[in-house]
């Protein structure tokens, strides 16, 4: 039998013909005219994918480096930072922190649920310099929510500036950068935009580039400053990876052709990127009814992100064996836990290049599992497939901007609704 191998990775995930073919013919020089022209546009488009007007800064990097760089560009020795952390990548924004001496103060939530608001309001103090967190904990398919810590700096008058690791979180979540006033957002080529690691990129605000002439911790190749000026040029400040940056260009087109209409044929990457986001929202929901309808429990229930699912393994099944089995017999891989979750946990992704029959596809072969290994009681064919495709059905374009979010808002991070707390009411977290 034929495999075809299929990533389910929420990094890296599978790449987009299109920006492998641009690779593929990006054999020109970074200082020309022609890769100026192409370095100008992406930079242009980055600005309507993150959803900001401030300037965006591209690193040769993955994106650990781009949270290092807003670490010390932003920070100084001794300089008090708040953590939000609630999984393996808010622990990194502290290890990253205290490697730069700042003192660190921390948030935290158990894994797999998200951090009380009154706790952050708590934990703030007039001193704090920065505050930094997820927007999605990829670790263990946890959903932030951004707008309830944005809002709480704004109404605290703090001068924190408030940085997110929306790695995971843009193309899977609706953001309003600008207008919630988050300083600095942090994205990665190898998630959304379908394309290999190697580049991550940054939007800036202009109070965190006015933070930047006062700091004093060392910084050399990720100087967010020196990249600032170079980029007006149209350049980076030391040789960029071409090929990527080809390939994100011919990926950022791809996300505006999804918008597009007979008056506009290029799209719109702003609709474009409401629709990527649309579609990891019904993908996830699919995937979060077939798991349940299967017999098994979610890891986040209560803020689950659209950037992946994180699974509980039956009681007395090491979760790598599901993984070795999807990978082996189907050629699906998936995520294990990390940390101390490998081996309870496992994760499906839901970013960047899959679709609905993706989903489907998956779902067939967990079944498949879970009749030849698990065991689990009450497993009949088709259960997991059913509730998937009754969610896929069931959903209407724009409905993920529709719902309302679990800190009651209708325009931000989170949109989920809990059916479990009655119809058309939501649970409170913060």
């Amino acid at each position: 039998m034929i495999r075809k191998i299929r990533l389910f990775t929420p990094g890296p995930t599978p790449l987009l013909p299109a920006a492998q073919f641009a690779m593929a013919a990006a054999d020109i020089h970074h200082r020309t005219p022609e890769f100026r022209a192409l370095f100008t546009k992406v930079l242009a488009q980055l600005k309507d994918f993150v959803g900001t007007k401030s300037d965006v800064i591209v690193l040769s990097s993955s994106g650990t480096g781009a949270m290092e760089a807003s670490v010390s560009n932003l920070t100084s020795p001794g300089d008090r930072v708040l953590v939000l952390s609630a999984g393996k990548f808010g622990e990194r924004w502290t290890a990253l922190a205290k490697a730069f001496g700042c003192a660190v103060d921390v948030v935290e939530a158990p894994y797999g649920e998200t951090f009380s608001i009154d706790k952050v309001k708590e934990a703030l103090k007039l001193e704090t310099r920065a505050v930094f967190m997820q927007a999605t904990e990829t670790s263990t398919g946890a959903r932030h929510c951004v707008p309830a810590v944005a809002k709480l700096l704004k109404d605290s008058n703090s001068e924190a500036l408030l940085v997110v690791d929306a790695i995971t979180g843009l193309g899977t979540s609706h953001f309003d950068m600008d207008g919630w006033g988050v300083d600095v957002m942090i994205g990665g080529s190898q998630k959304a935009v379908m394309i290999p690691p190697g580049l991550s990129y940054l939007a800036v605000s202009d109070r965190a580039w006015d933070r930047m002439e006062a700091t004093y911790n060392p910084r050399y190749y990720f100087d967010l400053r020196k990249e600032r000026k170079n980029a007006v040029k149209g350049e980076s400040a030391y040789t960029p990876p071409v090929a990527l940056i080809a390939a994100l260009g011919a990926a950022l087109d791809y996300i505006a052709a999804q918008a597009a209409t007979p008056e506009n044929p290029a799209g719109s990457l702003v609709e474009g990127r409401k629709k990527l986001v649309e579609n990891a929202e019904t993908i996830a929901a699919m995937t979060r009814a077939a798991v349940t309808a299967l017999g098994f429990r979610l890891f986040a229930p209560e803020c689950p992100s659209a950037a992946a699912t994180a699974v509980y393994a039956p009681e007395g099944v090491d979760s790598g064996i599901i993984c070795k089995e999807l990978k082996g017999r189907f050629g699906a891989t998936i995520t294990n836990g990390q940390g101390e979750m490998q081996g309870k946990i496992f994760r499906f992704a839901h970013l960047g290049f899959f679709d609905s029959l993706d989903t489907i596809a998956l779902v067939g072969a967990l079944e498949h599992v879970v009749a030849t290994k698990l065991n689990m009681p009450g497993f009949e064919w088709g259960k997991g497939l059913i509730a998937a495709q009754k969610v896929l059905a069931g959903r209407k374009p724009n409905q993920a901007a529709e719902q309302t979010c679990i800190c009651g808002r209708t325009d931000a991070c989170c949109s989920l609704q809990h059916p479990d707390y009655g119809a058309g009411t939501v649970k409170p977290v913060h």
